[in-house]
């Protein structure tokens, strides 16, 4: 079983953290150089009435940088898929069939919990816009994909109006705290910029669950029919 789970998690996160780390560096890394830029002052954007570069000169491929951020990436899913495969392993023991169909089900959920939800308060951000206390951000962001993680199981898995109720109660718990806001709503990067980073961040984040889960489901399934193969042969 630990075997299962093992290996299961390191194929299924290298795979998908490998493809979404390639999309992150396509899609994602230009608009986060674009802001470091405006962070740094050497673009400044003084609003709709002054002309700025909206393709100014990035810096290139950077061997160093960009194959940590794939390594970075490929260990963040790897945690993720361990996370996934343990729900799985629970869901699969209460009857439930897991394969690569069912593993994008996952897929879609985890990024709800640990994506959508928090970012309906607390959006995907760009260097250099103005931001709460990084420490309260991530109190808050562990709580909201928490609740959300456990109120997206409760609604899987409950039975009755009573769990179903208290999972409506922990999806929403957090937003109706509030997540920390900055003192001042201003920064130096144009708002397009941010904009567009949070909208890709998300579509990218979807893109990246959905392989997750269904590499998770798969691997899952298939080590567990190598050891059932290899029991019978055994006995």
């Amino acid at each position: 079983m630990y075997a299962r789970f093992l290996i299961s998690a390191l194929f299924a996160g290298a795979a998908a953290g490998l493809i979404a780390g390639l999309l992150q560096l396509w899609f994602l890394q230009p608009i986060m150089l674009h802001a470091e830029l405006y962070e740094g002052g050497a673009l400044v954007h003084f609003g709709a009435g002054e002309l700025v570069s909206a393709h100014p000169e990035l810096p290139g491929f950077d061997p160093m940088r960009d194959g940590l951020s794939l390594i970075f990436s490929m260990l963040t899913y790897t945690g993720y898929a361990l996370i996934v495969l343990a729900g799985m392993g629970l869901a699969e023991d209460r009857g439930a069939r897991i394969d690569g169909r069912t593993g994008i089900i996952w897929g879609v959920a985890g990024f709800v919990a640990f994506h959508l939800a928090p970012a309906f308060s607390l959006a995907p951000e760009v260097p250099g816009v103005a931001a709460a206390d990084i420490t309260a951000r991530q109190i808050w962001w562990f709580s909201a994909a928490g609740t959300a993680a456990l109120g997206l199981w409760l609604i899987a898995f409950g039975r009755g109006w009573a769990m179903w109720g208290a999972a409506v109660i922990l999806l929403l718990a957090p937003h109706v705290v509030g997540a920390p806001e900055p003192d001042v709503f201003s920064g130096p990067v144009p708002t397009e910029l941010a904009a567009l980073y949070a909208a890709r961040a998300l579509g990218l984040g979807l893109a990246a669950w959905v392989m997750l889960g269904a590499f998770a489901g798969y691997f899952w399934q298939r080590e567990g029919a190598h050891a059932d193969a290899a029991a019978r042969a055994g006995g």
